[in-house]
């Protein structure tokens, strides 16, 4: 069998929470040897290793414990650093500074190494900093404002998405680099802000400020002011807590949709154009609302997608474990964790012919990878070990 595609290629992982584990997951789920740097005092929360969160961004990866607030356990972690390739964290700038394992100190004992900071505001001033998460990253970045109904309702996501943005990002950037180190046998610094990383997505809400002087919308408001575009919306159907979305942007989608629905009210006067149907976005709402709730999510959206209407069910997890398209593809993977016992993994949604997941694993455990690193790759003796674990350096 054909070695993965990142085969060979070591990452010491200092990440934590959600965009850098996911960064460092997508690594190994491709064949890199990634260890996870963890201590037994940060190990709390969804950092703690049995958690069913730690197991899901964590997968494929090994864990060690080294206290980096212990001159000795930087030592060790400086051999580490010249046998890996990439070095990736997460945390506030001053973090890594502190312990004095910056990228200028890293590459000394590794002159080619590729290191990947993400931080919320980047590594230079003014906000450098300040911490965030995903929600910081929509707020501040306009995703918020742009999704929502109005400005009394500033909704967003209920989930990290600036988060998962992030992660692909330096994904992304570490993979760039590694191709660059080859072509050129130089390493490189990779500095990621997760608000800038948001920014990129807001691009035709920044157009249109920069050409009217405000940014109230985002493509879809764009698109009306044209005479093009139309509505989109998330609607209850039938059932306990049962929605569909639909979206509608050309006339023709609009003729579809009305001959579905069959509601006299939406032939009248005012929902005639693309620029009137948002004018009276609301009582278009409470029109399509009234129709939905009287049919399952299924058969809506079974019967907007065979007449051409962009349509699709809000799906739960359950929804999701029998979605056939998803069983088609072997989108889930059986693992078996030996404190969570047999747990269900995503799959990358990126095949390769040669990408083998029969031996993909679950997260590890706190430390259960210490002998192999410090042994195997580091050649450390058993009294070493022994004597780091008393000092607490090693724990």
């Amino acid at each position: 069998m054909d070695k993965p595609i990142l085969g060979g290629i070591r990452v010491l992982d200092f990440t934590w929470i959600l965009a850098g584990p996911y960064a460092t997951r997508v690594l190994a789920d491709f064949g890199a040897g990634v260890i996870k740097i963890q201590s037994k005092k940060t190990a709390q929360d969804v950092e703690q290793n049995n958690t069913g969160y730690f197991n899901t961004w964590n997968r494929n990866k090994r864990s060690v414990t080294l206290n980096l607030g212990h001159p000795e356990a930087r030592e060790i972690l400086l051999k580490l650093a010249a046998i890996s390739d990439v070095v990736v964290e997460s945390f506030s700038p001053r973090v890594m500074t502190n312990w004095g394992l910056t990228y200028d100190r890293l590459r000394k004992v590794k002159p080619d190494l590729v290191m990947a900071s993400l931080s919320a505001m980047g590594q230079a001033e003014p906000w450098k900093d300040f911490v965030g998460y995903g929600a910081t990253f929509h707020a501040l970045s306009g995703l918020t404002s742009a999704m929502s109904c109005g400005l009394d309702v500033p909704i967003c996501l209920g989930h990290a998405y600036g988060d998962t943005i992030v992660g692909l990002y330096a994904a992304l950037a570490i993979l760039a680099a590694l191709e660059h180190r080859d072509k050129t046998g130089k390493g490189q610094y990779i500095d990621l802000s997760g608000y800038e990383a948001v920014c990129t997505l807001l691009g035709p809400a920044l157009l249109e400020a920069a050409m009217e002087g405000e940014g109230k919308g985002g493509l879809s408001d764009m698109l009306i002011k044209e005479g093009q575009g139309g509505f989109e919306g998330c609607y209850r159907c039938l059932g306990d807590d049962r929605w569909c979305v639909i979206a509608i942007f050309n006339e023709e989608e609009w003729r579809a949709f009305c001959g579905v629905v069959d509601q006299p009210e939406l032939e009248g006067e005012k929902f005639s154009t693309v620029v009137k149907r948002k004018e009276n976005q609301s009582e278009l709402d409470d029109v399509i609302s009234r129709w939905t709730m009287s049919h399952t999510a299924e058969r809506i959206v079974e019967s907007l997608q065979k007449a051409g209407v962009p349509a699709g069910i809000v799906q739960n997890a359950k929804d999701l474990a029998r979605d056939e398209q998803l069983a088609a593809r072997r989108f889930f993977i059986p693992l078996e964790h030996p404190v969570l016992g047999k747990t269900i993994s995503d799959r990358t949604p990126l095949a390769f012919g040669r990408q083998e997941i029969k031996d993909w694993k679950a997260g590890p455990l706190l430390g259960e990878d210490n002998d192999y690193v410090f042994s195997e790759l580091l050649g450390l003796s058993e009294a070493e070990i022994r004597s780091y674990v008393e000092k607490g350096v090693v724990g």
